[in-house]
């Protein structure tokens, strides 16, 4: 039986499809130590699992874009979950560690077609529904990536970092169950199109090309990369210098993850008492650039309060929970006949924008303060303000006012 559109199942759904890329991170961190015994390798060198799993997140939304805008989003959502679970399957028998990098890998291809989501979003729903249900959406991210430590590490404790994978092809079992049996195909598909390679170029060709679109996904790039930035720099500055417990690192990143939440439900609130989506995406990225340049600002005078880094890296949190629906939304918008293509090319570059953020972290730290991750989120921010934002404000206003205009 399909999931109506309006059930709150169908609301649940996008959310935990979303999530499985950021739960085949986090749930496996607190067993790297311990995949690593088992491997007889150190727990660094198990940590190449993880680039293995975030590069082909980078890469694998390219293949899917196109594919769904021909075949449907369904289809290739149903195969990259089928891919996920035999991956999953895989790792628990992993003898090696080559062969978990591979397992691993592939794991992530799988788990790449979640970018789709957002795509099946702007197939079914106007502009003010799309927006709150991707800000849903990111709500459920969150959840996701708060509970997925804390499970990974009580499923280590009651079995070993086996169980882990095994959990997780359990859970993508759910959802291709959930998928092929719930929900119904949301692009209209036109028989005409086939999935030739020369067109799934040009479709992205389109998308690099198409001024505004392009502008939006270098704006969600940088929003990425000021959350790769701020994880990264959390654990080198709260456990690394303050020597904060493992206990108190875990609470510092769910109350950030709590304001991305909040941010994503202040958004909706503005959104159902009718404040334009361009005011709230200036007072996020407005709220973004204060609060990164008082970090770097409070840097560079050797004035570091953990309690006040905190606040500052949840305000940071706060601003990207608020731009971010309003910013895939009018991402999608601009080219919703490719909006598979466009899914495709955010999901991928966030995903990239995050990995060289995080190394920028990691390689400029100095082992005392928190100026790399200061500076890094501060340069995405200013970036995605003053590079960016006004120019869309700009497009945007333009636009609406020659549509009125050749409407009347």
């Amino acid at each position: 039986m399909q999931i109506r559109q309006t059930s709150f199942a169908f609301t649940l759904l996008p959310g935990l499809l979303a999530a499985v890329p950021y739960s085949g991170i986090d749930i496996n961190l607190p067993a790297l130590a311990a995949t690593g015994a088992s491997l007889g390798r150190s727990a660094s060198d198990v940590g190449l699992t993880m680039s293995a799993f975030m590069f082909s997140l980078a890469v694998a939304p390219l293949l899917y874009g196109s594919i769904s805008d021909r075949l449907g989003r369904k289809p290739v959502i149903v195969f990259g979950l089928a891919l996920f679970i035999a991956a999953s399957l895989a790792c628990t028998i992993a003898r090696s560690l080559l062969e978990l990098l591979i397992y691993r890998f592939t794991q992530g291809v799988g788990a790449a077609s979640a970018a789709m989501t957002f795509a099946i979003i702007r197939d079914l729903f106007d502009e003010a529904v799309a927006r709150a249900k991707i800000g849903s959406v990111i709500v459920s991210t969150n959840v996701v990536t708060i509970i997925s430590p804390t499970a990974g590490a009580a499923l280590l404790s009651i079995g070993s970092w086996r169980l882990i994978y095994a959990i997780q092809a359990g859970i993508g079992t759910a959802l291709l169950l959930a998928v092929f049996y719930g929900l119904a195909e949301s692009v209209r598909l036109d028989p005409m199109k086939h999935p030739a390679p020369a067109a799934g170029v040009r479709s992205f060709l389109r998308v690099l090309t198409h001024r505004l679109s392009l502008a939006y996904i270098l704006v969600d790039a940088a929003g990425g990369a000021e959350v790769f930035a701020y994880v990264t720099g959390c654990s080198l500055f709260f456990i690394g210098i303050v020597r904060s417990t493992a206990g108190q690192y875990g609470l510092i990143l769910s109350a950030c993850s709590v304001a991305v939440m909040s941010g994503a439900l202040l958004d909706g609130y503005f959104g159902f008492y009718g404040v334009p989506a361009r005011q709230v995406l200036t007072i996020g990225l407005s709220l973004l650039v204060a609060a990164s340049s008082t970090l770097l600002a409070l840097t560079l005078t050797g004035c570091t309060p953990p309690a006040l880094i905190a606040v500052l890296l949840m305000t940071v949190a706060l601003a990207f929970g608020m731009t971010m629906p309003n910013i895939l939304n009018a991402t999608l918008r601009s080219l919703p006949d490719i909006a598979g293509a466009v899914s495709a090319v955010v999901g991928s570059t966030q995903v990239m924008a995050g990995a060289v953020s995080s190394g920028l972290v990691a390689i400029l730290f100095d082992g005392r303060s928190t100026l790399s991750m200061a500076a890094v989120i501060f340069m995405f921010a200013f970036i995605a303000y003053w590079q960016l934002a006004y120019p869309i404000e700009c497009r945007i206003s333009f636009a609406e006012t020659h549509e009125t205009r050749s409407n009347l």
